[in-house]
């Protein structure tokens, strides 16, 4: 059993992000799997791993990706459920994205697609599907653009533990067995079916091989870097409760403030009415 786990943010933006053939070809890959389109040319606009945590408010190891007809995906892996509202955070980081488009001295009809695509290893909304996609939408499903083609804002969400992992793998799609591995490739060939999938499927052989470039050493660096990051994402969650803490009590001392002022308002009242 081998160390590398494509779990890891680090080695998620490493085999998928890293600037080569092997990892393009790889993304494509994931890509066409998970979005259900063809993808024949991308690039990877964010391939750099920043190093310096410890002063980022908000680290960012999403892969941030441009096909050629200028649609872009902004791509994660979430390993855990976090204190704060994720929902909230990714549709913040799908307007960003899908604001961030230079529209000078262009129309609105020239706005490009924006994805944002998060593989999850929770569980997050009470369905079957593995794979659900959010859009613009008015109550009751009426939808806010009449063709999909002008639909170009998406929340595309991938939660991996909803897939079987005890389901014959001549039953499983694309979309499970990328999961499986995604869940197991630690184990390597270790694992029946991984080795199976090694074997026979072109697309895990392709991320295999990637995987493999992972040396011990450069996993001992992966999760170093990894340990520092999470370190800094408790410290700001902590300080972000201790300042929501500290508003609280300044709204209860400021609502007791006033409720004082009014009660002695009350009371002065009464005494002129004497």
């Amino acid at each position: 059993m081998r160390s590398a786990n494509l779990l890891n943010d680090f080695a998620f933006k490493y085999v998928f992000g890293e600037d080569c053939k092997e990892a393009n070809d790889a993304l494509k890959s994931l890509l066409t799997v998970f979005l259900e389109r063809k993808v024949n040319h991308v690039v990877v606009k964010n391939s750099e791993i920043v190093k310096d945590y410890s002063k980022m408010k908000s680290p960012r190891l999403d892969l941030l990706v441009e096909f050629d007809d200028q649609t872009t995906v902004d791509l994660e892996m979430q390993l855990r459920q976090t204190k704060d509202n994720m929902m909230n955070r990714f549709s913040y980081y799908l307007a960003r994205l899908h604001g961030s488009q230079d529209m000078e001295g262009k129309s609105y009809g020239q706005l490009k697609e924006t994805i944002v695509m998060i593989f999850f290893n929770v569980s997050i909304f009470e369905n079957d599907n593995i794979c659900n996609t959010f859009r613009l939408k008015c109550d009751g499903d009426l939808p806010f653009v009449k063709e999909e083609k002008e639909d170009r804002m998406k929340l595309r969400t991938i939660e991996m533990p909803k897939v079987d992992l005890n389901k014959p793998l001549e039953d499983m799609n694309e979309q499970e067995k990328m999961i499986y591995y995604f869940l197991n490739c630690h184990k390597g060939m270790d694992d029946s079916k991984i080795k199976v999938m090694i074997e026979s499927d072109g697309v895990i052989q392709m991320l295999e091989k990637r995987v493999e470039t992972i040396s011990d050493d450069r996993w001992k660096k992966i999760i170093e870097d990894f340990q520092k990051l999470h370190e800094n994402e408790e410290r700001i969650e902590l300080q972000l409760e201790l300042e929501e803490a500290q508003r609280q009590m300044k709204e209860a001392r400021k609502e007791k403030e006033e409720a004082r002022k009014e009660n002695q308002n009350q009371t002065e009242a009464l005494y002129q009415e004497y």
